[in-house]
């Protein structure tokens, strides 16, 4: 009878030291696994640095026709390509092949032709290269005057559409009706109808009075 008063007594005491221990060994159980939470849950995504963008191209076109509009409603521009390659970093439209035809608010058509161009986000500008060619169509001013045909040739042209602009900084023929001119440079604005060509400048002048001038009959 003895030995189990002996050994119940044991056990209470291993009871009873246990239970003093037990907060302690809850809040050791309860760390553990916090822990662990913390070391398995899944990351958070870091904030990735912008990568600045390249001059690769986004997106390709083929055979396409883009056209810009007047608040109005009227056709501004229209421009044609074999293929189209745009690259985001410079918003710019590479063109193969390319042709634009512009309509100003007066009514001027202009058409240009190259082997290659460069147009801005919204074709008011284009870089043309290779057999660049430029032409104003003939028309009559709002005083009634009337505006010969101009055209303009070179190996590069830059056409400002919104400004009626034509510029380039290598050789250039400039043919307005029937006279021509060639220079190393050329500044074109058309809504002063100032042309200034640099370098070495040639011109031939044909007076309209000589133009389908019949020859005189003799009696």
């Amino acid at each position: 009878m003895n030995s189990v008063k002996r050994t119940w007594g044991m056990a209470r005491g291993v009871l009873d030291r246990a239970t003093i221990y037990l907060p302690i060994i809850l809040t050791a159980a309860v760390a553990l696994g916090t822990y662990w939470l913390v070391r398995n849950a899944p990351k958070l995504l870091e904030p990735v640095a912008k990568v600045a963008p390249t001059h690769e191209p986004d997106y390709f076109m083929r055979d396409f026709v883009i056209k810009n509009f007047l608040p109005n409603g009227d056709l501004r521009s229209e421009l044609h390509g074999t293929e189209g390659r745009h690259y985001p970093d410079t918003d710019t439209m590479e063109v193969d092949q390319v042709r634009l035809r512009s309509v100003s608010p007066e009514g001027l058509v202009t058409r240009a032709t190259a082997n290659r161009g460069l147009s801005n986000s919204d074709g008011s500008e284009i870089q043309l290269f290779g057999n660049a060619i430029v032409i104003r169509d003939p028309a009559v001013a709002p005083n009634g005057a009337p505006l010969p045909r101009l055209e303009f040739r070179g190996d590069f042209l830059h056409a400002y559409v919104d400004t009626e602009r034509v510029t380039s900084n290598k050789p250039v023929t400039l043919i307005r009706g029937t006279d021509q001119f060639t220079g190393d440079t050329l500044d074109y604005d058309n809504l002063s109808g100032v042309a200034n060509l640099n370098g070495r400048v040639r011109g031939v002048l044909i007076p309209s009075a000589a133009i389908g001038a019949a020859p005189a009959r003799k009696r």
